[in-house]
């Protein structure tokens, strides 16, 4: 048996890197940037009103009240802007360029609102609801940073400062493969001996929300040329293989009989649930093959795949949370292997280390109890039984 740290650096050294690609900003978003966002215009690229007003010289106003003309309307998006002359107001709306010469803008609200003369009831300091090129991001600077993730926020800024489309890691191309002939896909009938095919949909689900694309193929009998014949073709148009099933010890291990010689190699991890696995390239492509029962399935993606993709396509927080906390109850663990076990987190106000207890047993079929965890309760290695109240390791979901 290998370590899981180990595993999980071969996996990761696997997959590689994704291209980078230009896409448009509207196809961008949850992708992370692969080159810095200079800023080609300043924010705001002119000083400009932050209010509905009017624009004045504030030494105008230092005697208020007082009544002034109204020399001009300015709206937002008005190009020809006249100087404002002292002893003058211009009607201002709000984002409109503020004119030559103004250095204040005083609110409606503290006007009578006119629009040929404007009596303003209260005085104005230079700089008074004025938004001043630049402030927000200066021309020429970096607006946005290499390996950000590009959500609603960031991608508007990348609107702003003038761009149509962003350097980005491209996202993955994973084909999802389940194999087993007992498995029938829903709502076909079942009949004694089978069961209904959910590995390919949870990890589907899984890897689209880390940003892959993904293509399923659902319920392949064990039958080598078979498995052959389906996946094969389907290879040139993926980056990464991911199979469950068929990797154990017994006669029928399907993926295992096809990829064995043919550039995968099948390995005992020191883990539960999740021990065999396997990994290589078929025809050049990226493969990793999981366990086929459900909880393997997920402990699997959460232990080797998740931190691989997300390293591949230019994230740089791979690793959930991890805090500790105290158990609720005995577990026992096998010795020599990294448990993973679900588990339900919790934290009270103002405790420090929060408590965790087992959600199921250890048995890598019990799907349900994945649903009521948020957690994962790792044992590691040398730890063959923690007590209720012992401090342990806790990854949150």
């Amino acid at each position: 048996m290998i370590s899981v740290d180990a595993y999980r650096a071969i996996v990761t050294d696997l997959i590689g890197h994704a291209s980078i690609t230009a896409v448009p900003l509207a196809e961008a978003a949850g992708l992370v940037l692969a080159r810095d966002v200079p800023a080609g215009v300043a924010l705001p690229p002119f000083d400009n009103s932050a209010m509905d007003g009017y624009a004045v010289r504030a030494a105008d106003v230092a005697g208020a009240p007082v009544t002034l003309p109204v020399a001009d309307d300015i709206p937002a998006g008005r190009v020809d802007v006249a100087p404002l002359e002292p002893g003058t107001a211009h009607r201002i709306m709000t984002g409109a360029p503020l004119p030559p010469g103004a250095d204040a803008v005083v609110m409606v609200e503290k006007t009578d609102g006119g629009t040929t003369d404007v009596r303003i009831d209260h005085r104005a300091t230079a700089g008074d609801h004025v938004r001043r090129t630049g402030e927000d991001v200066r021309k020429g600077t970096v607006a946005l940073h290499a390996g950000t993730v590009l959500g609603h926020s960031q991608l508007g800024l990348a609107a702003a400062v003038g761009l149509a489309e962003v350097v980005v890691y491209r996202p993955l191309s994973v084909l999802v493969v389940s194999t087993g002939t007992e498995l029938v896909t829903a709502p076909d009938p079942l009949r004694y001996g089978q069961i209904y095919e959910s590995n390919s949909v949870m990890l589907a689900a899984a890897l689209r929300g880390l940003g892959c694309r993904v293509q399923v193929v659902r319920s392949v009998v064990d039958d080598v040329e078979e498995f052959r014949k389906i996946v094969e073709p389907k290879l040139a148009e993926s980056d990464l293989l991911v199979t469950s099933g068929g990797v154990s010890a017994g006669a029928y291990e399907v993926v295992k009989d096809a990829l064995t010689a043919h550039g995968v190699e099948f390995r005992k991890i020191a883990m539960q649930p999740g021990g065999p696995q396997g990994c290589g390239r078929w025809n050049g492509v990226p493969v990793v093959t999981l366990p086929g029962n459900p909880v393997s399935v997920l402990v699997s993606f959460e232990a080797f795949l998740r931190p691989a993709l997300l390293a591949a396509m230019g994230h740089t927080a791979l690793e959930r949370r991890q805090v500790r906390a105290r158990l609720t109850e005995d577990m026992p663990s096998p010795e020599g292997r990294r448990q993973y076990r679900r588990g339900f987190y919790t934290q009270a106000d103002g405790e420090v280390t929060g408590i965790v207890g087992p959600r199921g047993g250890p048995g890598s079929h019990l799907l349900a109890a994945f649903t009521q965890a948020n957690c994962l309760i790792v044992l590691p290695e040398e730890v063959t039984s923690a007590a209720e109240g012992a401090e342990v390791d806790v990854l949150l979901l």
